[in-house]
């Protein structure tokens, strides 16, 4: 019996054995170790498909993509003498892999079970990695239909990837908080980031964010570099919300390694898939190196964006294609500026040729089957001008029927927007077929246009003439005073210096100053005892403004509600007629702001906010959230003849990230216009 107990075990080991070899040839045959492979590094060498049972190759002579067969992870991309550019110490599934947080903070990495060739020749391969969902395993696997595509074509340094998503109506409830393609790259090589023309800078490795090289700071994602291996990092602070985008700005970043003066980029070259509108912002690259290609998540929004999934709704979305772009210089002291130019060129072709005629699924339309939108856009406020007045530089949008601004918190369908001209046309082109409402908002001008009727895409190419369009933003009477400028940012107010110990070179000659860690601490420096008292007419927003509405610090790392003072003179009051505040904000989270008029020991307010927000603004270094407006009318009789003050706290205290951020506040008279 023993001897039988033995040979099984034997067998077994054997097995083992053959298992283990196998999957370390396969990780060898992936081009994942340092190797010489015979490549034609001619552009014009045909694009080569190789497929076996566990992996699949994509060669087109510039890069080498390997991808296991048949979960759909990247494994692996071979650029110039980089056996693979991504890390080749991680698991298959932590290299280049789409992922999905859904449901109570569950993940899932769309691990596939079937490829597909769906194009194969000289010039292009794409192929389909799919996994059908099984309600038999219900709770286990997200309830979604999984498409992950990969395209290499020749003449191209780099790889396409997009994904097809879909959901049937029997699908249980479902919520989709984050989707996205994420890229571990080789850290011992890629240490320069790049995120824009400003923000780029020598990056921490991953191991500097450690308990023995860091200390963490108010929340995890932000350390202090006490021992990094880079010594001329000490005393930086590294917190990847620091690097995020706007969607209309987020359409290049990467890593450059310059031992090798190779650079790894990601291209995307439009938004129409991105959730939230353009100013929806979001994670670009991080420590790792990282480099991330997002499409849903709740940063900057909070759950309330749209990522509710209910059963007997059918959806089905295209993701993508983003271009995972490579590039190389020479080793001189230019070759990042060469570089980062060389990706803004590339990009610059990529929106040129959107949408793809590549692409071979019939979910992502070509351009003869998209439509576009015209129009021109005016405004009228009689008190300012008794004329229209041209919309300059107005973003207007096409998204999912809905109410006014509530493309802002639209996180299922497609959007697409453009900005105005000089006076106020604008077109909005290669639009997916499908049913819109037009939006828009304009720079200067508080509130959110909404267009009155439904705008119907046919598949058809065809182009849909609106002509002369008016928005009447919300006014009530003429403006007595106001603080701010109503762009839906706090950008213009009081910014302060950070702190020397929690300095990051992110940014360059004061760009972006927001971005700096712990702000919104300095509040309590610069107001130990009393609060905010703005005085209008003496008083400057860009100085004596604070550019966020937080607790002060009352010790023992507690902290209590502020009340802010906005004192003015009225010269004439009519307490017969009634009088407007207009307040808009730029951000909220977790926050309540009351607001009182001369009566400050008043037991109930006379408005408020109520609870609003999860935007997390402040803890994220952005300068704006979601944006809200509130016209709050106010009888002529709570106004004084002489010195009034307005009254705004902000009630919330249980950590210092309870806050608001105001973009603008109006005193309107009573409406004086005669019809």
């Amino acid at each position: 019996m023993e001897k039988v107990a033995n040979s099984s075990h034997r067998r077994r080991l054997v097995l083992w054995v053959v298992i283990e070899l196998s999957l370390f040839l396969c990780v060898f045959s992936a081009g994942i170790q340092p190797r010489k492979l015979q490549v034609d590094n001619d552009s014009g060498t045909h694009v080569r498909l190789q497929i076996n049972d566990g992996l699949v190759v994509i060669n087109n002579g510039l890069v080498e993509v390997t991808i296991q067969n048949p979960s759909g992870y990247l494994m692996g991309i071979k650029y110039k003498e980089m056996s693979n550019v991504l890390e080749w110490r991680n698991h298959n599934n932590n290299k280049g892999y789409w992922d999905i947080v859904w449901d109570e903070d569950a993940y899932d990495k769309l691990e596939t079970e079937h490829v597909e060739v769906i194009t194969q020749t000289a010039d292009l391969v794409e192929l389909s990695f799919t996994k059908n969902w099984n309600s038999t395993i219900h709770g286990k696997t997200i309830p979604l239909n999984i498409q992950k595509r990969f395209i290499v074509r020749r003449g191209v340094p780099g790889l396409y990837m997009y994904s097809i998503f879909e959901r049937k109506e029997d699908f249980p409830d479902a919520n989709m908080y984050q989707i996205r393609i994420a890229f571990k790259l080789k850290e011992d090589k890629f240490r320069f980031m790049a995120v824009s023309d400003k923000i780029q800078r020598i990056m921490p490795r991953s191991e500097d964010r450690n308990e023995h090289r860091s200390q963490t700071l108010a929340f995890k994602e932000a350390v202090l570099l006490t021992n990094p291996s880079n010594p001329s990092l000490r005393g930086e602070v590294d917190d990847k919300y620091q690097y995020s985008a706007e969607n209309k700005d987020n359409k290049l970043h990467g890593w450059i390694s310059d031992d090798d003066a190779v650079g790894f980029w990601i291209i995307t070259p439009s938004d129409e898939f991105r959730t939230g509108g353009p100013h929806k912002q979001d994670l670009t690259s991080h420590v790792g190196p990282t480099a991330l290609s997002m499409f849903v998540s709740t940063h900057y929004t909070g759950t309330e964006i749209n990522t509710l999934y209910k059963q007997g709704e059918r959806w089905k979305k295209v993701f993508g294609p983003v271009l995972i772009y490579l590039n190389s210089a020479p080793s001189n002291n230019d070759h990042r500026t060469i570089l980062w130019n060389d990706a803004k060129r590339q990009l610059s072709e990529e929106i040129e040729s959107w949408p793809y005629n590549f692409t071979r699924s019939e979910d992502f339309p070509h351009s003869e089957q998209r439509g576009q939108v015209n129009g021109q856009l005016l405004v009228r406020d009689r008190y300012m001008v008794k004329e229209l007045l041209q919309a300059k530089s107005a973003f207007v949008g096409l998204a999912a029927p809905g109410a006014a601004g509530s493309w802002q918190t639209e996180g299922k369908g497609y959007q697409f927007w453009t900005q105005t001209d000089n006076i106020g046309h604008f077109s909005i082109k290669n639009v997916r077929p499908g049913e819109y409402n037009l939006y828009a908002w304009v720079h200067g001008f508080i509130g959110n246009y909404k267009l009155s009727l439904n705008i119907t895409i046919q598949p058809a190419g065809h182009k849909i003439e609106l002509g002369t369009l008016i928005y009447d933003p919300p006014r009530n009477g003429p403006t007595l005073w106001e603080i701010g400028v109503p762009d839906r940012t706090a950008a213009e107010f009081f910014i302060p210096e950070p702190y020397e110990q929690f300095m990051n070179s992110i940014t360059k000659d004061d760009t972006d100053k927001f971005r700096q860690y712990g702000l919104w601490e300095r509040y309590s420096d610069f107001y130990p005892e009393g609060d905010l008292v703005y005085t209008v007419g003496t008083s400057n927003y860009s100085r004596d403004w604070f550019f966020a509405h937080v607790p002060r610090k009352a010790g023992n790392n507690t902290y209590r509600p502020t009340t802010w003072q906005i004192k003015y003179n009225l010269q004439e009051v009519n307490e017969k007629r009634t009088y407007t505040l207009q307040l808009a904000l730029a951000a909220a989270s977790f926050a309540e702001v009351q607001v009182e008029f001369n009566n400050p020991n008043a037991r109930r307010p006379y408005f408020t906010t109520k609870r609003i927000g999860y935007d997390n603004v402040v803890a994220r270094h952005g300068i704006h959230g979601l944006y809200r407006l509130y016209s709050i009318n106010v009888p002529g009789y709570r106004f004084r003849r002489g010195e009034n003050t307005i009254y705004l706290t902000q009630t919330r205290s249980l950590n210092s990230f309870d806050a608001v951020m105001y973009d603008y506040i109006r005193l309107e008279g009573p409406n004086s216009l005669v019809n």
